[in-house]
């Protein structure tokens, strides 16, 4: 990661528009509002995009097959689909990027006659095999032989179909150029490919030596075409590489654009799955060292979410709509599930019956039950006004200790992108609020002498007003770490705390002021609301 600065710009991959999203594109776009969320908190300037990739013959073919342009596709996809997800996964994104957008198509023109300009791009020939799913040539090593309806074909290795010999007459990137420049800069930044494996395969292809990479297609029409030969388009991967930049101002004239490039590039992370790896980590870096612009931070290849041991895919029919889960189990619930279950960088696998047990012990049972409980007694003991809290004793000091730990786990695991070890980090408070619950018995102290007075409410001061206070200021410290991941079940927490009138707006507190207690101040209205997270008592049937 670079050295931390005032601003965050992280960016999702633009997803193709040849079909619906499902819950792997999801869980990219989630992994990347949760990060970009608690960078807010930080109290950073941050920029987060994410957007569409609509060019090349993938969206094409697709789009032929069911009798419209290819720009009416994508317009129909992005209305119906791609946009309307963000909102049902909760995410808060500053842009959307789309590819046939005038903003992205004049500016990577602009920068695509730079390198030209420069020597970089020449006319060739090349002929190999072609798969239209990765648009992407491959080299021989890497297909693999076909079976069944496709025995004695060869077939892509991430989409198990045949792929296609091409001969075209194309435009090429002088990439192999750069192959020493990108093994020098990998060592003298080895936290730039992550996680380790992701580095490792990189490292490993790239020392075999880059070939010059073909950036034109005069076979189809659908792309930029390529400004000094319109007879070419340019190759989808390189149009599609460019938006992280164009998005945010590159080669613009406007004096905002220009200033907004300016100040939030390079990019600090690159989200994206591993099988655009490469694209990511090779090709994007030698273009941008072409053009003489500062490299990203970072790219983090996270892992394929697996249905039944095979990688989600629409193509396969193991797609799953996010909204499939979501109309049972809430957006908070999408969230937290797969970015606590699965280690962030590794495949993960989905079931149903995993999604529910979570829900049921760690969200309604741990986090849920513990909300209303502590609301409950403290409207019950107290008419719903935080007592005065009395003299403090190891086991709220141990207890404060736990958060602050939390706090300082949590910071640290977001900083090398272990998004599961942060939401761990937080849930151990959780688990200590509620153990500190079993332990103190609150319920017991309230029947004590002393402990209520004369109208029948709990004494300021007593032993029960502080632990209900001490509670209380968990579920407050609770409410801001879990913000980014849970946005909806915190927001409904503060509420519930009465923090809104009495801190200001959730989204503006400090994670790093999360840890320390005695901060809710004594008189603020606190109300049990409905349950964070209702029981759901079995499994959605699929």
């Amino acid at each position: 990661m670079p050295e931390s600065r005032s601003s965050f710009y992280l960016t999702t991959p633009i997803y193709y528009v040849n079909d619906a999203p499902h819950i792997g594109h999801a869980y990219t776009t989630v992994a990347a509002d949760v990060l970009t969320r608690w960078h807010r908190q930080r109290q950073e300037q941050v920029w987060f995009l994410t957007g569409t990739d609509e060019h090349g013959q993938k969206v094409m073919r697709t789009a032929e097959s069911h009798g419209v342009t290819p720009q009416e596709w994508a317009d129909r996809l992005v209305e119906s689909q791609w946009q309307p997800v963000l909102q049902t996964l909760d995410v808060a994104n500053d842009d959307f990027i789309r590819t046939t957008q005038e903003r992205h198509t004049t500016r990577v023109q602009s920068f695509i006659q730079d390198l030209h300009d420069k020597g970089e791009i020449y006319a060739g020939s090349y002929e190999g095999p072609y798969c239209v799913g990765c648009e992407e040539y491959k080299l021989p090593g890497e297909l693999l032989d076909g079976t069944g309806e496709y025995e004695g074909q060869k077939v892509c290795p991430i989409h198990g179909k045949p792929v296609e010999m091409l001969s075209e007459q194309n435009y090429f990137f002088r990439m192999s150029a750069y192959t020493e420049r990108l093994l020098e800069f990998y060592e003298a930044n080895p936290t730039f490919v992550q996680p380790a494996s992701a580095r490792n395969e990189v490292l490993a292809f790239v020392r075999q030596g880059l070939q010059d990479l073909s950036i034109s297609r005069n076979t189809f029409d659908w792309g930029i075409p390529i400004p000094w030969d319109a007879t070419h388009v340019l190759y989808v991967w390189f149009d599609a590489l460019l938006n992280y930049a164009t998005a945010v101002g590159l080669g613009s004239d406007d004096p905002e654009e220009k200033a907004r490039f300016e100040r939030v590039w390079p990019a600090d992370v690159h989200l994206v799955g591993k099988d655009i790896l490469r694209f990511h980590a090779v090709i994007w870096p030698a273009m941008l060292m072409a053009a003489g612009l500062p490299l990203p931070g970072q790219v983090f290849a996270h892992g394929w979410l697996l249905v039944g041991g095979e990688k989600m895919s629409k193509s396969k029919l193991t797609g799953i709509a996010p909204s499939q889960i979501i109309d049972t189990f809430g957006s908070d619930a999408f969230r937290y599930y797969f970015l606590r279950a699965i280690v962030f960088g590794q495949d993960g696998s989905f079931s149903w019956e995993d999604l529910h047990a979570r829900y049921t012990a760690e969200l309604a049972n741990g986090f849920g039950n513990l909300a209303s409980r502590v609301t409950a007694m403290i409207a019950k003991n107290f008419g719903g006004s935080l007592p005065e809290a009395g003299p403090l004793t190891p086991a709220e000091e141990a207890l404060a200790e736990v958060a602050a730990r939390a706090v300082a786990d949590a910071e640290a695991a977001i900083d090398r992108l272990a998004l599961h070890e942060a939401i761990g980090a937080v849930w151990t408070l959780v688990d200590a609020t509620n153990l500190y619950l079993t332990e103190q018995e609150p319920w017991k102290v309230a029947k004590a002498p002393g402990e209520v007075g004369e109208d029948g409410l709990g004494v300021a001061g007593g032993r029960l007003a502080t632990i209900l206070v001490t509670a209380a200021e968990a579920l407050r410290s609770l409410a801001v770490l879990l913000h980014p991941v849970t946005p909806k079940a915190a927001q409904q927490l503060w509420a519930a705390l009465g923090a809104e009138a009495a801190l200001g707006a959730l989204a503006a507190q400090p994670v790093a002021d999360a840890g320390r207690f005695g901060v809710l101040p004594a008189g603020t209205a606190v109300t049990k609301g409905a349950s964070l997270f209702p029981r759901i008592e079995e499994p959605a049937e699929q």
